[in-house]
């Protein structure tokens, strides 16, 4: 949920990612969301797949590709067995995902499989939707299960909030830190880092490019939303040992390809007009990674300084 953000920012972290940093700025000053959370943005294959090189015929395969709005990520993942797509964003987006997904050359109703970052109204408001014109099934990580299947009414933070509520979905399996989402060849790990939601997940993968491996990141969020209590929570009591161990689940993950729930987190847009130009390495960022997780878990730790030690 990008436009509840909570930053707080050292100079010197704050100049070692501006772009995504302007970004998320931008989400918090502005009360209404952010426009980049419906504008549209072209589909593009991340990595696993040459820019032009897709197979002819019914539809191309292999690879990981970019069908989210111009900050709202959503991601999909092709295999000979079918499509999983991470992500359905606003209750308003699955008409922009389809789209994103058939001017690849794919077919929406080939999605078999739906994930999520977490149970927040901008990442799987449209979920209820895309297993309806899919048939799809879908997997959430266990703490945010109940979140979904309630509509957002079971949120400890936002459940009492209309405005965050959405369609109810049905969960067909429910994950736990390190189960694994297999489909045609393409596994994906599922990774526990909690605070943001319960069932907050950041999803692992390797994709293949050019003769070498990438290891893929898809951070959840690690972001402490203004409004939540870190101290004495009662509807979550153990919401800051959650918060310590998901970072230190993100600082143990080999990270080539670095990407996130929002655009802002890893510099989309700046990436992508690199990508455009011809490099297609522009998202292979380990170093961005690091100086993200480091400056994210810095905001957690001064805000939880701030509210243990009130003035």
């Amino acid at each position: 949920m990008n436009r509840r953000h909570f930053l707080i920012r050292s100079a010197p972290a704050f100049l070692l990612f501006p772009a995504a940093s302007t970004a998320l700025l931008r989400a918090d000053q502005n009360p209404d969301p952010n426009p980049d959370w419906t504008r549209p943005f072209p589909a593009f294959c991340i990595a696993g797949n040459s820019p032009g090189s897709l197979r002819t015929g019914p539809r191309p395969w292999g690879g990981l590709y970019y069908v989210g709005s111009a900050d709202l990520a959503s991601y999909l993942i092709a295999t000979p067995a079918g499509l999983i797509l991470i992500n359905s964003n606003l209750v308003s987006s699955p008409p922009l995902i389809r789209a994103s997904v058939e001017s690849l050359g794919f077919h929406f109703k080939d999605i078999r499989i739906l994930l999520i970052s977490h149970a927040h109204s901008d990442h799987c408001g449209g979920s209820a939707q895309i297993l309806r014109l899919t048939g799809a099934k879908y997997y959430v990580m266990a703490g945010d299960a109940r979140v979904v299947e309630t509509g957002g009414r079971a949120d400890f933070q936002y459940g009492s909030e209309p405005s965050q509520h959405y369609p109810p979905a049905h969960v067909d399996r429910i994950l736990h830190d390190g189960d694994t989402v297999s489909l045609g060849g393409v596994v994906l790990t599922a990774h526990l880092t909690a605070g943001h939601t319960r069932g907050t997940t950041t999803w692992t993968l390797d994709e293949n490019q050019d003769g070498r491996t990438l290891h893929v990141v898809i951070v959840g969020s690690p972001n402490v939303n203004p409004g939540y209590r870190l101290v004495g929570n009662t509807a979550y009591p153990q919401i800051a040992a959650d918060y310590r161990r998901g970072f230190a689940v993100l600082q143990s993950l080999p990270c080539d390809l670095f990407l996130g729930a929002h655009g802002g987190y890893f510099g989309l847009k700046e990436k992508y007009a690199r990508w455009k130009a011809g490099d297609r390495n522009a998202f292979v960022d380990p170093a961005g990674y690091r100086a993200y997780v480091a400056e994210r878990q810095q905001a957690f730790e001064a805000e939880l300084a701030r509210q243990s030690h009130p003035r």
